[in-house]
């Protein structure tokens, strides 16, 4: 079947988010296939892009359609008829990180939804068939979506190194850092706290397996209690912002590790180095995930369940009015319903 063109939603500005027509994407060249999308999550990436025109270093150039947390049915190609979640990024397959295995490094990727590579708030595109993985039944479009939220969050805990009866906090409780909860649970940490400013968001993290939730004001206090003054092994921050950080450093232990995974708003990132030297902390960075669908389909269809993450759902047609409901951060996951 063709079709000549196709509803998306394309960025144009801070703000300015507009439904219209575009081409269709064409016959997929060899291995790739096209895809009838679904079901988009709003990242809180795609919530900076939107209210502030980008992240750290990176801003709006031209018009982009956004959207990197997708789901849809493959048209043609190896899966076609069959319903697929999306991973959004695609290596060169060429680089010196690539070649290492080391392709969410890769300095030449391309991501759906910046720059020059659209995203998945569109009714068809063409996708390569490695980044394509088909769903098992009775998993929902909205969680094949979620799996990449939930690869994001697998990708954080393994940095962090926890291990079996490690103590672990996790700053900020967007859907990302709720995630990350959950998979240090399943890694086997003794206790998951959280630290969160949003009452909403500590009650989901409480759902998701964390054993406390706290607000950034009184976690300290509260994290010292339950710990007897020592601390936690490992920190997963979520926040990207700096008081984020300055949590992170005064709840860890000495010799603790943190890895951090928030995308702050600016290019530069601040923490308090004088504690964190004396604690001899071990920062890891976190760059999205590494392989991680295979893992993130077990998870969801052994005890994570992403459906409950699902707080809002809202229409293509109204994808202006999810993306300032999102801004507002009243729930959890926004999701955008996209007829294919």
């Amino acid at each position: 079947m063709m079709w000549r063109v196709h509803r998306v939603a394309k960025l144009h500005a801070v703000g300015d988010l507009r439904i219209e027509e575009a081409d269709d994407p064409g016959a997929p060249p060899a291995g790739w296939s096209t895809v009838a999308v679904t079901s988009v999550g709003l990242c809180g990436s795609d919530l900076h892009w939107y209210a502030e025109g980008g992240t750290g270093e990176v801003s709006i150039g031209d018009p982009v359609v956004p959207g990197h947390e997708f789901a849809g049915r493959a048209l043609d190609g190896p899966y076609a008829g069959r319903r697929v979640a999306v991973d959004p990024a695609i290596p060169c397959g060429r680089c010196e990180q690539c070649l290492e295995g080391h392709g969410n490094l890769c300095p030449n990727i391309r991501f759906a939804g910046h720059e020059s590579l659209d995203g998945g708030l569109q009714e068809r595109l063409v996708w390569p068939d490695e980044l394509l993985f088909p769903l098992p039944d009775g998993m929902s479009d909205d969680a094949g979506a979620l799996l990449e939220p939930l690869g994001v969050a697998i990708h954080a805990v393994d940095h962090a190194h926890v291990r079996a009866g490690h103590d672990v906090l996790v700053v900020g409780a967007g859907p990302i850092g709720v995630l990350a909860a959950a998979v240090a649970r399943r890694a086997g940490a003794a206790r998951v706290f959280v630290s969160e400013p949003l009452a909403h968001r500590r009650r989901t993290a409480l759902r998701f397996g964390a054993d406390a939730a706290w607000s950034p004001e009184e976690v300290e206090g509260e994290l010292m209690a339950a710990t007897a003054g020592r601390g936690v092994d490992v920190v997963v921050e979520m926040a990207g912002a700096d008081a984020g950080i300055a949590t992170a450093v005064a709840c860890a232990r000495p010799g603790a590790r943190l890895a951090l995974g928030g995308i702050p708003s600016t290019p530069l990132s601040a923490f308090p180095a004088a504690p964190a030297r004396r604690k001899g902390l071990t920062f890891a960075m976190v760059r999205r995930m590494h392989e991680t669908y295979p893992r993130a389909i077990r998870l969801a269809t052994t005890g994570v369940d992403l459906d409950d993450l699902v707080s809002d759902r809202f229409p293509l047609e109204r994808s202006a009015a999810a993306f300032e409901h999102a801004v507002g951060r009243t729930g959890d996951k926004t999701v955008i319903s996209v007829s294919g």
